[in-house]
Order: C-alpha cells, then sequence, then structure tokens
C-alpha cells in the first residue's frame, strides 16, 4: 500500500518540476514561490518533526535544533569552498552549478526519506498511514517545483534539471519499497530532517529569496512568497 500511494508522490514531484519549466517569463514570481516553499517546509514541516523525533537535549539544547544550525553552516561552507574554487578557475561573479546540483541532491535524499515515512507510518497504522500520505504527496509538489528551481537556478543545463526532477519523483517510491525490509530509527531520521532543514533555510534565505527581489522587488513577488508559506501550512494543517 505505501508504495502504490508513493506512486502518487512520483506523479506531483512531476507536476511541481512542469510547473517550474512553463513560467520561466515570471521567473522572480517563481522564486519567491519556491522560497516561501523552502521557507514553509523548514518551518512548519521539517523542524517540528525533528525536534519530536530527535529532540533529547544535548547541554540543554536539543539535538535536532543542533543539527539545523549544522546544516545550516554546512551549506555556508560547501557554497564557499566551490565559489572560491570557481573563482580560482576565472568565473568570478558567476553562479556555481554544482551548488545546485548540491542542493537538489539533498532534496532527492528528502523525497527519499518521505517514502521511508511513508512506509513506516503503514507499519503503524492504516490511519497514520493516510494521514502521512497526504503529507507527503500533497507537499511533493513543492519538492519537485523546489528541485528543478535549485537545479536550474545555478547554471546548470535543462538536461540536468530533468534528471535530477525524474531522481526527486523516484525517491520517494524506492524510500517506501526500503521500508518492506527494515525501520529507520526514530532519533536518525529526526537528526536528518533537523540537518537538511538548516541547509534548506540557508538556500532559501541567502539565495533564493535575494534572487527573486534583485531585479524585480514588486509586491507580486513577496505575495508569491507569502503564498508559498501558507500553502505548505495549509498541507500540514490537513496532515494533522
Amino acid at each position: 500500500m505505501a508504495v502504490f500511494v508513493a506512486l502518487g508522490a512520483f506523479l506531483m514531484t512531476l507536476a511541481g518540476g512542469w510547473v517550474a519549466q512553463r513560467v520561466t517569463d515570471r521567473r522572480h514570481l517563481v522564486l519567491g514561490l519556491a522560497g516561501g516553499l523552502m521557507l514553509g517546509v523548514v518551518g512548519l514541516d521539517l523542524l517540528p518533526e525533528a525536534i519530536e523525533a530527535a529532540g533529547t537535549p544535548v547541554l540543554g539544547v536539543p539535538a535536532a535544533l543542533l543539527l539545523f544550525v549544522g546544516g545550516f553552516l554546512a551549506a555556508h561552507l560547501v557554497e564557499g569552498l566551490l565559489a572560491v574554487r570557481q573563482v580560482a578557475h576565472g568565473a568570478s561573479g558567476e553562479r556555481v552549478p554544482q551548488v545546485g546540483l548540491t542542493a537538489a541532491a539533498a532534496m532527492v535524499g528528502h523525497s527519499f526519506m518521505d517514502g521511508i515515512a511513508l512506509g513506516a507510518a503503514f507499519q503503524v497504522s492504516g490511519s497514520m498511514g493516510v494521514a502521512v500520505a497526504l503529507a507527503v504527496i500533497s507537499h511533493d509538489f513543492a519538492d519537485g517545483f523546489n528541485t528543478y528551481t535549485l537545479t536550474s537556478l545555478y547554471g546548470n543545463a535543462r538536461r540536468k534539471a530533468l534528471l535530477m526532477l525524474f531522481a526527486a519523483a523516484a525517491a520517494p517510491v524506492v524510500g517506501a519499497a526500503t521500508t518492506l525490509l527494515f525501520t529507520l530509527p526514530e532519533e536518525l531520521l529526526g537528526g536528518y530532517l533537523g540537518f537538511f532543514g538548516g541547509a534548506l533555510l540557508y538556500l532559501a534565505a541567502a539565495e533564493i529569496l535575494p534572487e527573486a527581489h534583485h531585479t524585480h522587488p514588486t509586491r507580486s513577488t513577496l505575495l508569491c512568497t507569502i503564498g508559498g508559506v501558507g500553502f505548505i501550512w495549509l498541507v500540514v494543517g490537513i496532515a494533522e
């Protein structure tokens, strides 16, 4: 059942990537929406789940929050190292394609974990599985949208963006299938969600949203960002 439901996530991820491709003439609106979706996913979905699953304090701070900060710093460090390498090869001022691929690969990993969470939920009960399925299928539209946007934003060819999109779409199916063999410990899942949330927030705050407002500082862009957050809020609320 979990694998069958994951096929719905596969289709929704592809739909999100298709929408991201079709609105290239409104790039600032696409980026504003992507930033809002990423912010909503991190603040309203990933981080609460991470704290609940891996909330054991370390020197008074929940482990998930420490990993969240670590993910943010790791993304900052990786981007800085890749930028330095690019400058050394005479490409100063250009976006680094590897950053986009790394971010998209993280989205693929997140989608894989979605599939594992889906399979684990169905192992607990059918009602829990349905609730998790609703959340996964709904926000995988945002995952597909963000995966394609992140890959293409950093100057990667359309072919690479499509490959990453298909990888993100297939990941939940693969993740759900693996739960037929084993169950991921809750603490490990929570730690991963915290770390990934920090990296995703860095990309949204330091790259996506500034780029969205760079040449088009309009109210429509801001409204798209708010709309993206609101959409994730709605999805989380329905799932609960």
